[in-house]
């Protein structure tokens, strides 16, 4: 079996995932869930990985580096990868990527993130764990700005996931590593480079933080991930990264250019065929940024409740309505809310 037909046979499980590891079984994440898949010798694995190097990346790796990286077959299915030591043995993990940039509605997201896309300046973060679709929901947006307004989009991942064909838009795509050295590098020139819209594939840090803040407050539409889980803890998270005797100013900075938070996560379908996704949405209502401004995150929750009419929702409010849809089971809605009592509450008055 070659190394294409390895990987299509994955994909034709409906596997996210593959891991491979020296000296362990070869597993794939289907529907969230990992199961063994093709067993392989020790050699055949350790070869396999090193055949999709380059002498440099190959270079890196034996000088103690982690490598990431991404890479298509013949066919345009696209990868990401990540190659790593582990217990003194190659390991790596492949992200199996969707050629297609699904739409909004077919992720079955809410109607407000295409008005979030409609955005002209301000900051739009989408959170949640690894493996919980933010690349994917960030790419539909991006595409529905692509179909819809001519304006110069730059986007800055690492690495580089969807492939974006330039419709109304001109197009931009910088990888770290292969482009770029670094995301604080490519956002400081992206400033220099007339975009009207920045994708940032991660805010990792300090800098790259305050370069994107600095990117919304001057008039750019800029989109970023953060690993955080909530609306609230997102907020906490930004403020954090910055020096205690900045934090009151950062406050007011976000409030002033925040426009939407979308923290999702995927959760088991009722079917087990798939997953859903669960999506908590804070948008930048004046009563949302009075709180940031106050330092009063913890009432965010009950602004968020008062605010459906404006698009607002929980995380107890999106799986309550995908239990409600028949989309999840009442076990999953519990195991996932992250407030199991106010979860079961709505389901008895729902």
């Amino acid at each position: 079996m070659t190394f294409e037909e390895f990987i299509m046979q994955a994909r034709s499980m409906g596997a996210s995932d593959i891991h491979l590891t020296v000296g362990a079984p070869t597993v794939i994440r289907v529907n969230g869930e990992l199961c063994k898949f093709t067993e392989l010798s020790d050699q055949v694995v350790h070869r396999t990985i090193v055949s999709i190097l380059s002498a440099e990346q190959e270079k890196l790796l034996t000088e103690g580096k982690d490598i990431d990286f991404s890479f298509e077959l013949k066919n345009g299915a696209r990868q990401r990868v990540n190659v790593f030591h582990q217990s003194g043995r190659l390991a790596c993990s492949i992200r199996l990527l969707n050629a297609e940039i699904p739409t909004l509605v077919q992720l079955g997201m809410p109607k407000v993130l295409l008005d979030l896309a409609k955005k002209r300046r301000g900051l739009v973060l989408v959170t949640g764990p690894t493996g919980a679709g933010k690349s994917t929901t960030l790419a539909a947006m991006i595409q529905h700005i692509n179909e819809t307004r001519a304006c110069h989009i730059i986007t800055i991942e690492d690495p580089i996931e969807y492939r974006y064909e330039q419709m109304k838009a001109t197009i931009h795509q910088r990888e770290i590593g292969r482009d770029v050295p670094s995301f604080d590098y490519a956002l400081r020139s992206a400033l220099h480079e007339d975009p009207d819209v920045i994708l940032i594939g991660e805010m990792r840090d300090y800098e790259t933080i305050s370069l994107a803040m600095t990117a919304a407050e001057t008039g750019h539409l800029v989109f970023g991930t953060l690993h955080t889980s909530s609306a609230a803890q997102t907020i906490d998270r930004i403020i954090d990264v910055f020096p205690s005797h900045a934090q009151e100013q950062v406050r007011t900075q976000l409030a002033n250019m925040i426009q939407g938070i979308i923290a999702q996560t995927l959760v088991p379908a009722s079917d087990n065929k798939m997953r859903c996704a669960a999506v908590e949405v804070m948008l930048g209502s004046d009563a949302i940024k009075n709180l940031i401004r106050s330092n009063k995150i913890a009432q965010m929750e009950i602004t968020m409740q008062g605010g459906t009419m404006q698009g607002m929702q929980t995380i107890i409010e999106s799986l309550h309505r995908l239990y409600k849809a028949g989309k999840i089971t009442y076990q999953t809605a519990m195991e996932y809310s992250n407030n199991p009592a106010e979860m079961e509450k709505k389901m008895l008055n729902g």
